[in-house]
């Protein structure tokens, strides 16, 4: 409060020695009761009041400008509170999903970390902070709270690489979970899709695409996605159908990697397995 008022005074002064000067004078002029002295106390009281309304609205505006700058700053402030609470929020909500669907499942699920994505638009791979420490090796499933992730390539003793569905080198044989349709899902570098589908395959677009019970690398019915449009070639007589993922790559930040005991399962579709 003094440093405001210090500033007030060096920034005003001349007109706070003015209005000092005219309260004196008027105190002066009141004294004097002469008839003709009556207008020039009118004159001076008049000169006076406006001068002190400026003065006064002048300080109030100085005041009013600091006390909106503190609240812009405590509005700001707030705002990277909130947002930071928003963000935990989500970060709360996301492993609340994994750990509903940790305690759903028979299988065995190792929460991991992602500590780095890959950018090429081929190769999709991620790399988490589990590995041979934690018995994490090649050919695990990997899947979050969403759906399929992908399958891990290698590891080290406390990383493993991950090979994602949006890797050209990973096919997946997958089923249309409501007509019970088999194919191969694979990535082209721009989408997912099952190509080469006879045109009378009962294959709708909302369908939901899950893991196949025939596939050698990962357990059934793993949610995988869901159809979103259909491409004819120019014979009319092959389909290719386009995959919308569940799990969303590119906001992806914790996974599981799945432990199930694999069996001697059918060959056929061992295309899958290309590395």
């Amino acid at each position: 409060m003094k440093d405001f008022f210090s500033s007030v005074f060096s920034k005003f002064k001349e007109y706070i020695v003015l209005i000092l000067l005219l309260t004196i004078s008027l105190s002066l002029l009141s004294l004097n009761e002469k008839p003709g002295m009556r207008k020039i106390h009118k004159l001076a009281f008049g000169s006076f009041a406006v001068v002190n309304n400026v003065m006064l609205e002048i300080a109030n505006f100085i005041t009013d400008n600091k006390r909106i700058k503190k609240l812009e700053k405590e509005n700001a402030e707030l705002m990277l509170t909130i947002n930071k609470l928003r963000e935990r929020g989500l970060e709360n909500e996301e492993l609340k999903r994994m750990l509903q669907l940790k305690d759903s499942t028979n299988f065995s699920l190792i929460p991991a970390g992602i500590v780095s994505k890959s950018s090429s638009k081929l190769q999709g791979y991620l790399i988490i902070n589990l590995g041979k420490d934690q018995e994490v090796n090649a050919d695990l499933p990997v899947i979050n709270h969403r759906g399929l992730v992908g399958i891990v390539r290698s590891s080290s003793s406390e990383f493993s690489l991950v090979r994602t569905l949006r890797n050209s080198k990973l096919k997946a044989a997958v089923r249309n979970q409501r007509s019970g349709f088999s194919g191969i899902l694979v990535f082209d570098g721009i989408k997912l899709s099952i190509k080469n589908i006879p045109a009378a395959a009962d294959m709708k677009i909302g369908d939901r695409i899950v893991t196949s019970e025939f596939s050698t690398l990962f357990p059934p019915s793993i949610p995988v996605g869901v159809i979103t449009a259909e491409e004819q070639d120019l014979s009319g007589l092959l389909n290719n159908v386009i995959i919308k993922p569940f799990v969303d790559f590119n906001n992806i930040q914790n996974v599981f990697v799945l432990r199930f005991p694999q069996t001697n399962q059918v060959d056929s579709l061992a295309v899958e397995t290309s590395k």
